[in-house]
């Protein structure tokens, strides 16, 4: 009779999988999404600790037509985008580099290519407040 009244308890997954499920789900997102930052802040670094892109911002943060543009002093802004693909002696880099400065923002376009250090075939600066393009290979 006793037999009768008895039920069996839950298992654990039973009594708790609507609270588990969108957990382990969200769990799961956040680490894929934790994973792509990670990459693109990897990508991002490897980019901007070239000798290409050293020595571009260097050119750029000492070119007086820019600094009358955009200030004093001129940094990155955002995230690079393009490649650069080099070891030792060869290598080529195509980037554009976000830069700001006190009094604006602009993108610096850089073409290059290593044959023992790096030859730019373009760097320019395009000036978002004048529309204006300054190529900073003209002497």
């Amino acid at each position: 009779m006793l037999d009768d009244y008895y039920e069996p308890a839950n298992s654990w997954w039973d009594k708790n999988w609507k609270w588990f499920v969108p957990t382990g789900c969200v769990t799961i997102i956040m680490l894929l999404v934790l994973f792509a930052a990670e990459i693109l802040l990897g990508v991002a670094s490897i980019l901007t600790e070239s000798d290409a892109y050293k020595e571009a911002m260097d050119k750029v943060q000492h070119n007086e037509l820019v600094v009358k543009q955009l200030g004093n002093p001129i940094e990155k802004d955002g995230m690079i985008s393009g490649n650069i693909d080099a070891d030792d002696d060869s290598g080529n880099c195509d980037l554009e580099i976000p830069i700001k400065g006190p009094k604006g923002a602009g993108v610096l376009f850089v073409t290059a290519h290593k044959n023992g250090k790096w030859i730019f075939d373009e760097l320019s600066v395009y000036v978002n407040k004048t529309n204006t393009e300054i190529n900073l290979l003209k002497k």
